[in-house]
């Protein structure tokens, strides 16, 4: 039974081909975003256990924070690596099949939504 790509193997998150990609940076606002997510995660278990919302449990939110972070991290490292693929794959299709995309022509035409351009370009050759 084949299921997915030829040559996968099952239950590998990363596999060692993503290391050749480079790293998402700190600063990526998917990755800024999903440490929000743990930041607003600890508010709301303060909330839910009836504590001081923002004053309880610091350490707490900052320990959301850093777990969020550190899977959000490898979840786009994985997003990353599967577009890599995926546009490997297109890539190497577009290549291996030219005759179904042909190269585009380039375009030197004028306007002819401008005709009084048309005219004056007319008028100084």
């Amino acid at each position: 039974m084949m299921s997915g790509r030829p040559g996968r193997a099952p239950l590998r998150f990363l596999p060692d081909e993503a290391r050749s990609l480079p790293p998402p940076k700190l600063t990526d606002p998917r990755l800024v975003y999903v440490g929000f997510l743990g930041y607003c995660s600890g508010l709301i278990d303060n909330a839910i256990r009836r504590r001081p919302v923002v004053a309880a449990g610091l350490h707490r939110q900052l320990l959301y924070v850093t777990s969020f972070v550190f899977i959000g991290y490898y979840l786009l490292k994985r997003q990353d690596y599967m577009y890599a693929l995926r546009d490997r794959d297109m890539f190497s299709y577009v290549k291996s099949h030219p005759e179904d995309f042909p190269e585009k022509g380039s375009r030197t035409h004028v306007p002819s939504a401008c005709p009084d351009l048309l005219f004056f370009c007319v008028l100084l050759q």
